[in-house]
């Protein structure tokens, strides 16, 4: 291992330890492939799927793979072709015996802190569903609070902004006005601190960088 992936794991260590206090699980792999057959190895027979938007899911190629698993049932927003339709899927995915996402962002002490426009990601990480599968790269990683809250309005935002086509300042200046623009993404802010239900919430921790 190279400096920077032994850091990875030293600090994922720490944090995942910070998890359980949290009662989330932890757990971290060095590839996108392992994590992606680690994510695979929670899922049941027959169980029901559903996912957030997430360039980390493309990028890992999980979103492929469950939608190429003849096993699981997937709620997939990507096959709605009215808006009610696709506002039936996120409210079945409340439902769902497993939910994927990724967080915007993790701190060092294991809290999770995500920046939402519909809502409907950051519902299904609060309630709903059985099982919630959090895949993120170490890039997502900020020292606290504070710092994972710009990184989100700073970095994240307005990437997606720009892969969204929105028309907000963010995407014409690369900075945030804490704005409050008719596209604006920035609707929900929910931060994570513990899990309710032991278990509930996985995070699988990936050594690479990935998403926005």
């Amino acid at each position: 291992m190279n400096p920077r992936q032994m850091h990875y794991e030293t600090l994922a260590g720490t944090i995942i330890k910070n998890l359980a206090r949290r009662r989330m699980e932890g757990y971290y792999c060095a590839t996108v492939e392992d994590a992606e057959k680690m994510a695979f190895s929670f899922l049941t027979p027959g169980c029901t799927v559903s996912f957030g938007g997430s360039m980390t899911l493309e990028d890992t190629g999980m979103l492929t793979a469950l939608r190429h698993d003849p096993g699981i049932t997937l709620l997939d927003r990507a096959e709605a072709k009215t808006p009610e339709e696709t506002k039936k899927i996120y409210h079945d995915a409340l439902s769902s015996d497993f939910y994927f996402m990724s967080t915007n962002a993790i701190t060092k002490d294991g809290e999770l802190v995500n920046i939402d426009g519909t809502g409907n990601r950051v519902a299904s990480l609060i309630y709903g569903p059985e099982h919630v599968i959090v895949m993120a790269g170490m890039n997502k990683v900020a020292a606290n609070v504070d710092e994972a809250l710009s990184r989100v309005h700073g970095t994240a935002t307005p990437m997606n902004c720009k892969r969204l086509g929105k028309n907000t300042p963010c995407s014409a200046t690369g900075v945030c006005s804490d704005c409050l623009s008719p596209d604006c993404i920035c609707n929900q802010v929910v931060i994570t601190r513990r899990s309710g239900i032991e278990g509930r919430i996985k995070v699988i921790l990936i050594g690479e960088e990935l998403g926005y």
